[in-house]
């Protein structure tokens, strides 16, 4: 998959364009359909399969007060791995600024037929686009009948009634569901880091942990702990992971920290990703250390048994 970075620097293969269009942040079920209907369509056409994203996120221009709160379910990084792995031929990242923010639906149209010369575009019928959300499904199919480019609709993905969507998948996650986030994304959602120093207080108790640093962008599951697994580079470790902040000792700042079971492995320096299955439990005050490691104890054996019959990717 070739990534481009903005329209402008799009170059074309010579075969007729079929794009889909959104953010795409997370690219959960719904998503997952929207590019589906992109790969059936360019087969279709004998075309080239494009999917447009952007980066950053239009809530950091849009509503930045709203934006402060780690929200985004996807780095571009994950996002870029993501549309390789569901076959698409090509990645167009589109800068998001003041200007974009104020083309209208029509305006922003113009500009994606005038350097890709569409045949067709994909949608999910919830998208909004141009000044002020004004652009709709109904705007897109109004605009490209004259220009006789194919629209396709995708309507909602729903998971008992529920429609799938970035702001239900980041509530259960912030409300410490991996399990429904799961469901919904179609995969456990992750989180990579580098694995930086800590103050070895796990070590010195008997079960060293790494501590992750994770883009201060991205949703971290609410506070608890859980059952996962760390990936680095090519193995796949099971893992207990707590998020939190340490109340036992009295430490203020939010940690996300994996023990590795079964393996001691200095990971400093290493980035782990950390795939969530499930929360074991809510985060808590013990009043010893040795209250402590015999709940630890507990929750490794917990992990132990929960990812015996979980498979380590979805």
């Amino acid at each position: 998959m070739r990534v481009v970075p903005g329209i402008e620097a799009f170059q074309s293969s010579g075969r007729p364009v079929v794009l889909g269009h959104g953010t795409f942040d997370g690219l959960h079920r719904g998503h997952q359909a929207v590019v589906e209907a992109v790969r059936s369509a360019a087969k279709a056409e004998g075309g080239e399969a494009v999917i447009l994203t952007f980066d950053p996120h239009p809530l950091k221009v849009i509503a930045p007060a709203l934006a402060r709160e780690p929200f985004l379910l996807s780095t571009l990084d994950e996002r870029i791995a993501l549309f390789a792995r569901a076959g698409m031929d090509t990645l167009i990242v589109a800068r998001f600024d003041a200007f974009l923010r104020e083309l209208s639906a029509v305006q922003w149209l113009e500009q994606l037929d005038a350097r890709l010369h569409l045949r067709g575009i994909v949608a999910s019928s919830s998208h909004t686009f141009g000044r002020n959300r004004e652009g709709t499904a109904t705007t897109l199919e109004a605009w490209a009948a004259p220009r006789r480019i194919r629209v396709t609709i995708v309507p909602p993905v729903r998971d008992d009634g529920t429609i799938i969507s970035s702001t239900a998948i980041r509530e259960r996650l912030r409300a410490g569901d991996a399990r429904t986030a799961a469901g919904w994304l179609g995969r456990w959602y992750a989180v990579t880091g580098a694995v930086v120093p800590g103050d070895r207080r796990g070590r010195q108790i008997g079960i060293p942990t790494a501590n992750l640093q994770v883009s201060p962008d991205k949703v971290i599951p609410g506070r608890g702990v859980y059952a996962a697994y760390a990936s680095v580079a090519v193995q796949t470790y099971k893992a207990a992971v707590n998020i939190g902040m340490r109340p036992t000792f009295g430490d203020g700042g939010l940690l996300v920290e994996a023990h590795l079971l079964d393996v001691d492995v200095n990971l400093h320096g290493n980035t782990v990703e950390l795939a969530f299955v499930e929360r074991l439990r809510d985060e808590r005050r013990f009043p010893t250390v040795d209250d402590l490691k015999a709940q630890i104890a507990a929750d490794i054996a917990s992990v132990r048994r929960m990812l015996e019959i979980e498979p380590s990717i979805t």
